[in-house]
């Protein structure tokens, strides 16, 4: 099983809606946050900034009166459990012994974070997190690299995304993929594979 962690295992680390609460938290110009981010934080998903680079390009190019450090813990601290999927997917795993791989686009920061926090650790085998291979969804090479490593067959995969667009290039390889939009859809989607619980 592939899956992604954003918006299907938990919230969206810093998406549009967290970066507009920060930005009425600390009284920034959201447009002007919104315009900065966009130019930078491809680069710091793929790896090649850091979590204190990205917030100097975006945040403190210009003095503010609160610190990196306070922004910082407000930020990672948005990061939210979806309780019932991490459950499902931990039983999941358990009943049909699966080897679960998290394809995901994220900072280096942001992921480890989430990974020691929410303990996914504990049931996901690899982590193919675009800061630390250097790719990004929707790019195909971060899939087959996920097939490389797994060393499985695309018909044998099934891979759960909450962007649709990231799924039809998964599909493109032949990989099953599911457009996860809930925890009812997804389970119901999954028991077509016979991947069921009762």
């Amino acid at each position: 099983m592939f899956l992604d962690i954003g918006g299907v295992l938990l919230s969206n680390g810093w998406d549009r809606g967290v970066r507009r609460k920060a930005a009425e938290t600390f009284h920034l110009d959201y447009e002007e946050v919104h315009e900065r981010h966009h130019l930078t934080f491809g680069t710091y998903e793929e790896g090649k900034l850091s979590l204190y680079e990205y917030l100097y390009q975006v945040i403190f190019y210009k003095e503010r009166s609160f610190t990196m450090e306070e922004f910082t813990v407000f930020m990672l601290g948005q990061s939210k459990p979806f309780p019932d999927m991490i459950d499902f997917i931990r039983k999941l795993k358990e009943r049909y012994n699966l080897r679960t791989v998290a394809i995901s686009n994220e900072g280096r920061e942001l992921t480890i974070h989430r990974i020691n926090t929410f303990e996914l650790g504990m049931f996901i085998d690899i982590f193919l997190s675009s800061c630390f291979v250097h790719y990004r969804k929707p790019d195909i090479d971060i899939y087959r690299m996920a097939l490389d490593i797994t060393r499985v067959h695309p018909s044998k995969v099934v891979y759960i995304d909450d962007r649709s667009m990231f799924v039809e290039v998964a599909n493109s390889l032949n990989i099953h993929g599911i457009h996860h939009t809930g925890y009812e859809s997804t389970r119901t989607a999954l028991e077509a594979f016979g991947l069921e619980l009762h």
